[in-house]
């Protein structure tokens, strides 16, 4: 389970979720588009919500991982458009996996061609 926060709010969602939500709006923020995704979510007091999400240029959205034990709602519907979506644009995700090492460079290095050599 990932915490989603969007415009200051948090919701706790299923990992696939919140990385679909995340590579989707960057998708539609390259292209200068818009739209809508319905999930089901957990907020921050623990109750079950359905949350209405408007991607776009400019809107914040963070995922993070979270220890929780409790069970995935079902978002199966706005996955699987998302997923579809997403194919259709033919973007490809340029995302760190989840179980990157933080004193690991390389993605970085590969990817943005940063310099991460320090000087003595």
């Amino acid at each position: 389970m990932m915490n989603l926060t969007f415009v200051g709010k948090s919701l706790l969602v299923g990992d696939e979720v919140a990385e679909l939500v995340i590579e989707y709006a960057a998708t539609l923020a390259r292209s200068g588009g818009a739209d809508t995704v319905r999930l089901m979510a957990y907020d921050a007091g623990g109750d079950e919500v359905q949350a209405l999400l408007l991607l776009s240029q400019g809107a914040p959205i963070m995922a993070e991982t979270s220890h929780t034990d409790r069970p995935e709602l079902d978002n199966r519907d706005i996955v699987s458009y998302m997923k579809q979506r997403l194919a259709r644009s033919g973007t490809v995700s340029f995302g760190l996996p989840l179980d990157h090492q933080p004193d690991s460079t390389s993605a970085f290095e590969d990817d943005y061609s940063f310099n991460f050599e320090t000087t003595a």
